[in-house]
C-alpha cells in the first residue's frame, strides 16, 4: 500500500524550508531514498549561495520519520 510523505529541505539558517514536496511511495524507506536524492541536488554549489542544512521526511500523520543534516553526510 502506498503512503504519502512530505519531504522538506531546510535552508542554511536551520529554520527556513527551501523545498517541500509530497510523495506517494510504498513506505518510509522509499521516502528516505527520495529525500536523500533531493538533498544531494539541493547541496550543489550552483543551486544556492549556501548549501542546504538538512532534510526531513514527515509521514501523513505529521510525525518526523527521518532527519539528516549535511554534517552527517561528511561535509
Amino acid at each position: 500500500m502506498r503512503e504519502t510523505f512530505h519531504i522538506e529541505v531546510i535552508g542554511p539558517d536551520g529554520d527556513e524550508v527551501v523545498t517541500r514536496i509530497s510523495v506517494r511511495v510504498s513506505g518510509p524507506e522509499a521516502a528516505q531514498e527520495r529525500a536523500l536524492r533531493l538533498f544531494a541536488r539541493a547541496r550543489v554549489p550552483q543551486r544556492r549561495a549556501e548549501p542546504a542544512q538538512a532534510v526531513r521526511v514527515i509521514d501523513g500523520a505529521g510525525r518526523e520519520v527521518f532527519y539528516r543534516t549535511r554534517f552527517e553526510e561528511g561535509d
